[in-house]
């Protein structure tokens, strides 16, 4: 009889004489591409940038570049701030620092305003109304590197404190005395940097740490709690050096925030596959005495599952490519090939693993046959006992969905919606700042400025305009526009003397939603103040730049991508689906309840990050992010239990293949969920707001997907459609009674 592939790969990785050779070539790989290529970690972060050029914002950015330039540098933001208010002793403080940098300037430092020599009242005239706060930048070269420009405020903390006689740096805001923060782009740059950092170190540990407890109390086997994190060891192994070379090529830009999400998702799904296959080679140890013979029959039996689980995640986190934002598109090809590798390494190296460790693996509740328990029994002169009936609390979790589903149905669509009707109630943000702990030195930098000057200031919007070479008092026509406190005098630009910058004041908060809902309407109205002056095309002779149009442009990018990915991952995986089960029916209502978990899942995440977390808004980019993960990675666990109904129902009818699918798979399921869900959580211990907010929202959708999609909500609606579920492909000989 001829053999089909998965049971001639499962005679190769579970062979007596050939299990051997996975291992071999995994670990020639791990070795030699280790010392050849660097590990991705070792890479320095990309600076790529978000937006695609064409974008208003980013022309803005390019004219004030070429035409308004200043040359002037990139700029650290020093907030010098007392509560009561400044003291003669700090300007004169000032002044010596600046002296001091005048004298023996930080490495790249480019420029500095002259405050070691202005008379100490110039530099009054600079302070807060309040008389508590001023700013001083320092300038360094746009090409310095992190490294440098850290090393540089590490120097100017030193010769600060030096100055002070005190460190002003740590104490806190609350406390009396002088406080000074960094802000600004080098000071974002900077904790930026270090965040990421420590959350690549923190989150590795973490993971380890908890995946290993996780299996130990599921599985009470040391040895089999191992099992899982070699594979993903070998699997990461691979991938690391794999990326550091695509980014040493140029072919990706590493992104620090990627790679750390990228070592959950590796934990989380490598994890899943493995208790995918350990669990049927389990179940058939019971059955059959030989381990080799049973690792042949498991990956028979559940490779197929396997594959088509990580094929689904890679060709869905894929889609992310599509993107036009810069942050998505970094994203795809780290994730889709660390689930790549690590769904390759739990059909090579896993099985090799086990067959060689053999049934100790499983030690103290090894599995045997029930011969093997009776000569067992007869060796040690004790009596046989039957072994008690197995997966009592899903036989019953079966007996319900199969016998009441109208009741689950109505019930779990009930709660799935009633948390999915306040994903319309979230607030968006597109600010990077708000992503940072409160704690942080830019951050209390940044609302230093905000709480003490004009809120506008923190970010003017840049107005550039083609005049035409007519004579346009733009400082004047733009005073009269609503919701602007103060705008600077024009610019001309440096060859084209028909262009003209203006920078203006926004009257409230510049990153604030409001603020970013007046981008459109300012460039209207500026080019309403052009067609009166009978300049043609007016429309394209307006460009709008700075933080709050760059926002402005985000939000609209974002919002592009979600309208093209979303739609294209779910036909794709539609497509995937019924090429593999071969049945309309079933592929809509496993896409439409993964679906519905996923806005529940974020309108219960907004739920606990807006009143446990205090988070007044998330992050933009979250919803797709999370769409993409829970959506993959909830069909993973669909696909693996109508895989196992689908099976059954050739030899039984339709309610017991329903009821037994349920129970063969619950308990692998609901381990498998248990620990995706806490390597998601995870990125709640972390201090990037990003990150926790997405680690939130997707350990929700995974706990949704385990606890109620899967083994309610899908099997009872299998159950109500009867043999319809599986339209139109093969309507088994055996039906309903």
């Amino acid at each position: 009889m001829k053999r089909g592939p998965l049971e001639l790969w499962g005679s190769l990785v579970g062979g007596k004489k050939t299990s051997w050779i996975p291992l071999v070539v995994w670990v020639l790989l791990v070795t030699v591409l280790s010392f050849l290529w660097p590990q991705i970690n070792s890479i320095e972060n990309g600076s790529a940038n978000d937006l695609p050029k064409e974008l208003m914002s980013q022309k803005a950015e390019q004219l004030i570049s070429d035409e308004f330039s200043s040359d002037s540098g990139n700029p650290l933001l020093v907030v010098w701030h007392r509560n009561d208010a400044l003291k003669d002793d700090d300007i004169e403080a000032i002044q010596n620092v600046y002296k001091n940098l005048m004298d023996q300037p930080l490495t790249k430092q480019q420029s500095i305003p002259p405050l070691g020599t202005l008379p100490s009242q110039a530099i009054k005239a600079e302070v807060s109304e309040n008389g508590t706060t001023i700013v001083t930048p320092i300038f360094f070269d746009k090409d310095a590197s992190t490294d440098v420009l850290k090393t540089n405020v590490e120097k100017f903390e030193k010769l600060v404190t030096k100055e002070l006689g005190e460190d002003p740096f740590s104490n806190k805001l609350s406390e009396s005395g002088l406080h000074l923060r960094l802000s600004g782009p080098v000071g974002i740059q900077i904790d930026a940097v270090s965040l990421f950092s420590q959350a690549d170190v923190k989150l590795m540990i973490a993971t380890v740490l908890l995946v290993l407890v996780l299996l130990i109390l599921l599985y009470r086997s040391p040895i089999l709690a191992v099992v899982p994190l070699l594979v993903v060891g070998f699997a990461y192994g691979l991938i690391s050096p794999s990326l550091g070379f695509f980014s040493e090529q140029g072919w990706i830009t590493k992104d620090a925030q990627a790679v750390s999400i990228m070592t959950v998702l590796l934990f989380g799904a490598g994890t899943d596959y493995c208790l995918f296959l350990i669990s049927k080679y389990r179940d058939i140890l019971y059955e059959e005495e030989n381990r080799f013979k049973a690792m042949k029959i498991a990956v028979k039996e559940s490779g197929g599952a396997i594959a088509m689980s990580a094929l689904t995640v890679v060709i869905g986190l894929l889609t992310l490519s599509l993107a036009h934002y810069g942050s998505f598109q970094r994203f795809s090809i780290p994730f889709s090939f660390a689930v790549l590798l690590v769904g390759i390494a739990s059909l090579t190296v896993l099985p090799a693993l086990l067959v060689l460790i053999g049934r100790i693996a499983f030690y103290p509740f090894i599995p045997r046959t029930v011969e093997m328990e009776k000569a067992r029994a007869e060796k040690k002169g004790k009596v046989f006992k039957e072994p008690k009936p197995k997966h009592r609390f899903s036989r019953k979790i079966g007996h319900v969905v199969t016998r009441k589903p109208w009741t689950v149905i109505i019930t779990t669509i009930i709660l799935l919606g009633g948390l999915a009707t306040f994903v319309p109630k979230i607030q968006f943000t597109f600010d990077l700042l708000s992503s940072f702990p409160k704690d942080i030195a830019s951050r209390e930098g940044f609302q230093l400025i905000s709480d003490n000057f004009s809120p506008g200031e923190l970010a003017p919007v840049k107005v550039i305009v083609d005049t035409d070479g007519k004579n346009i008092d733009l400082q004047k026509e733009l005073k009269k526009l609503s919701n602007v406190d103060q705008v600077n005098k024009p610019l001309t630009g440096k060859t084209r003397e028909e262009l003209q910058l203006v920078e203006l004041y926004l009257d409230g908060n510049p990153y604030s939603t409001e603020a970013i809902e007046q981008i459109p309407k300012l460039k209207k109205q500026v080019t309403a103040i052009l067609q009166d002056v009978g300049i043609q095309d007016a429309s394209k002779r307006v460009w709008i730049g700075g933080e709050t149009a760059t926002q402005y442009d985000t939000k609209q990018t974002i919002e592009r991508d979600e309208s093209i990915i979303i739609p294209t991952m779910i036909a794709i995986i539609a497509l995937l689906l019924l090429g593999y089960l071969r049945s309309i029916t079933a592929t809509l209502y496993l896409i439409g309840t993964v679906v519905l978990s996923y806005f529940a899942a974020l309108g219960a995440g907004w739920l606990i990050l807006h009143y446990f977390f205090d988070a007044d808004a998330i992050q933009g980019s979250i919803p797709l992010y999370s769409f993409v993960f829970l959506v993959a990675l909830g069909e993973d666990y669909n696909i693996f239990m109508v895989s196992e109904i689908w099976k059954k129902r050739k030899k039984q009818d339709h309610h017991s293949a329903v009821s037994d699918g349920v129970v063969h798979t619950s308990n692998v399921i609901t381990s498998a969920g248990l620990i995706l869900a806490g390597t998601f959580a995870v990125l709640a211990t972390l201090p990037i707001q990003a990150l926790v907010q997405f680690g939130v929202v997707t350990a929700i959708g995974v706990l949704l997907d385990t606890f109620i999609v899967r083994p309610l909500l899908v099997p009872a609606i299998t159950t109500v459609l009867g043999k319809y579920a599986f339209w139109p492909g093969k309507l088994f000989k055996n039906a309903d009674k």
